[in-house]
């Protein structure tokens, strides 16, 4: 992904090393700065990602995984995440669409992958598509469904349990299927002088519902 010998990484909302990324730390954890707005091992400040206090063109690779959901304005984000990355510069993102609140008053928002697409419009598209799809979907919309049933948290991660098999169906239902009903999608793309118009997002659509 990176041709750069020594890249400059950001982890933004890094208060947890996301899924995938322990290899990466294991071989660049001096490459790379992380923050949250909380305190932990792992991150070297605290900060606000609507306002990251770095200068600007500094980054080879931002990386945002989980986060753009909790933020108010991800549009302002996204804005950040352009600032501090150099020309050329690779953002990789990871956002929930198919999955019930988590982390309580600070959930505002979900996107299709289109819409993801759509949120880094002024990116050059590496590539995108959804990260689990309409197995995990259900086995999150099961887990909430036996919460709410039982009035128990409890019972609902017990039916995440039992059901977890039905992740396996990601593996099974045809990509433009999975699109429609993903629990999360990603982006990567480069920064570049583009801007997507939504005529032009209209058309990229990947699922399974075109309209003829």
């Amino acid at each position: 992904m990176l041709s750069i010998t020594d890249p400059k990484i950001l982890i933004v909302g890094g208060g947890e090393i996301g899924s995938g990324l322990s290899i990466l730390y294991s071989c660049l954890k001096d490459n790379i700065i992380a923050f949250d707005i909380y305190e932990s091992q792992n991150v070297d400040f605290v900060a606000d990602a609507h306002f990251i206090p770095i200068q600007g063109d500094y980054f080879d690779l931002v990386i945002i995984q989980a986060v753009l959901e909790h933020v108010l304005d991800p549009k302002q984000v996204v804005a950040e995440i352009s600032r501090v990355l150099k020309n050329d510069g690779i953002v990789y993102a990871e956002t929930p669409f198919m999955q019930q609140v988590h982390e309580g008053p600070f959930d505002f928002t979900r996107f299709s992958e289109s819409g993801h697409r759509f949120l880094f419009n002024n990116f050059k598209q590496i590539s995108s598509g959804y990260t689990s799809g309409v197995g995990t979907s259900l086995v999150w919309a099961l887990d909430f469904f036996f919460s709410g049933l039982f009035r128990s948290r409890y019972v609902g991660k017990i039916a995440r349990i039992v059901f977890f098999w039905l992740r396996l169906f990601d593996n099974i239902v045809p990509d433009t299927f999975n699109i429609d009903g993903a629990c999360g999608v990603y982006f990567m793309g480069k920064k570049a002088e583009v801007n997507q118009s939504g005529c032009e997002i209209i058309e990229y659509y990947q699922g399974n519902h075109k309209i003829n």
